[in-house]
């Protein structure tokens, strides 16, 4: 099975402009291709996962990549999958987290000599001189045509400020840039992208004629990068620093019954024969599937130690006992009023409930327990001395729990 086949045969492929060309270039080793990662916070999370991972995918097969960092678009921000407009970032986060993303994003492309190539769309997009830009740029885009794309759609009654109804000039501009700089002849995004992705391809048409258009093709992932890995304590990172080990391996450990196959086909290395093996696997043999994609995919982010660590912790847990490597959360004397801390500041510092209220529902509900025992009173709170030491074992349902301890 070539590599085009396998994409498709592993549900990661939604759309695109001209599949049989799409064909061509990457079972023959030929697209240069790009994905866009826009620096919105300090870490990638796992809906860069599914890009990077096809990235890897994509290079293993003789393709080059070309990850582009969103130096210059992140002081915009995509208004794709957002209800309001983004805050607005200075130039040195953002400049900060281009070389968080560079590091991580090197743990899984190879960016030797003639390998893949990294990007920064600030190189082009800072300087540009606007009535310059307008004039060469702006003629290439219809209005009514970016009026109808889903992600301006969504916001129109909302409100759309100009700053962000211009991002789209801004990506397609990319492709450009990329096309006439590096050969770039592929853009890849998730199913939230399309408008986006497209305009670029139209945009080299009307600037470089038919024949270059010939060459630049989008082809749109089976997700929506915004919606993947958001648990009640936020999003699910690939730094260790602000999702350990332990809860990454937790949350895929922890995913639907529906989705485990899913995933596995999409997100690891597997082979897909191995995978429909497991189409037949029920009841507890699901288990064994999600431990799987669990392993698999913490592997590829942590590495295999921690990886069986995360596995060793969550089984000593489970068994009820053992010192395991639990995420810990710990609390500052500045948490504690006359000597207590209720459940509801516990809950939400350690990122089990959203809120306070949200901490509130849980505990009336029945949901919550601290080392075992359920608590049942919003009002409960506990002692410096108590949450000393060891601390207190904090659970959030069946599936979310933390240790919670003053240090």
């Amino acid at each position: 099975m070539q590599i085009y086949e396998e994409l498709v045969a592993r549900g990661l492929i939604a759309q695109v402009t001209d599949e049989d060309v799409v064909r061509e270039l990457v079972n023959n080793g030929k697209a240069v291709f790009y994905i866009g990662f826009d620096p919105t916070a300090d870490s990638l999370h796992i809906g860069h996962f599914m890009a990077l991972l096809l990235m890897k995918r994509l290079q293993m097969a003789g393709n080059r990549p070309i990850a582009l960092m969103g130096g210059g678009t992140a002081m915009i921000g995509d208004p794709s999958g957002r209800s309001d407009m983004r805050k607005m970032m200075t130039v040195e986060t953002i400049d900060h987290n281009v070389e968080c993303f560079r590091k991580q994003i090197s743990r899984f492309i190879d960016f030797g000599e003639g390998k893949a190539i990294l990007a920064n769309n600030a190189d082009w997009l800072r300087n540009l001189n606007f009535m310059e830009f307008m004039r060469d740029i702006g003629p290439c885009f219809s209005v009514n045509e970016m009026l109808r794309a889903r992600c301006y759609v969504n916001r129109l009654e909302r409100g759309l400020s100009f700053l962000e109804f211009s991002y789209m000039l801004m990506q397609g501009y990319d492709f450009y840039k990329l096309y006439q700089t590096y050969g770039c002849n592929l853009e890849f995004g998730g199913d939230d992208q399309w408008s986006n992705m497209l305009a670029g391809t139209d945009l080299i048409r009307r600037k470089l004629g038919k024949d270059a258009s010939a060459m630049t093709i989008n082809l749109l992932l089976k997700h929506d990068g915004t919606k993947m890995g958001k648990t009640a304590g936020g999003a699910v990172w690939l730094d260790p620093n602000k999702t350990s080990p332990y809860e990454f391996y937790q949350y895929w450990r922890n995913v639907d019954d529906a989705d485990v196959l899913k995933f596995l086909r999409m997100m690891t290395f597997l082979p897909l024969e191995q995978i429909d093996e497991m189409d037949k696997w029920e009841g507890s043999q699901l288990n064994e599937a999600k431990r799987i994609l669990a392993h698999e995919l913490t592997v590829l982010v942590h590495g295999e130690e921690e990886a069986e660590k995360a596995e060793a912790a969550a089984k000593a847990l489970f068994a009820g006992g053992g010192e395991a490597e639990v995420p810990t959360t710990v609390l500052s004397e500045e948490d504690f009023r006359d000597d207590k801390i209720d459940i509801l500041t516990i809950l939400t510092k350690a990122g089990l409930c959203t809120s306070r209220s949200d901490a509130r529902r849980n505990v009336q509900q029945g949901g919550v327990t601290v080392d075992g025992a359920q608590v049942k009173d919003a009002m409960a709170a506990f002692t410096k001395a108590e949450m000393s030491g060891d601390g207190k074992m904090v659970r959030r349902g069946k599936k979310n729990f933390r240790r919670v301890v003053l240090k």
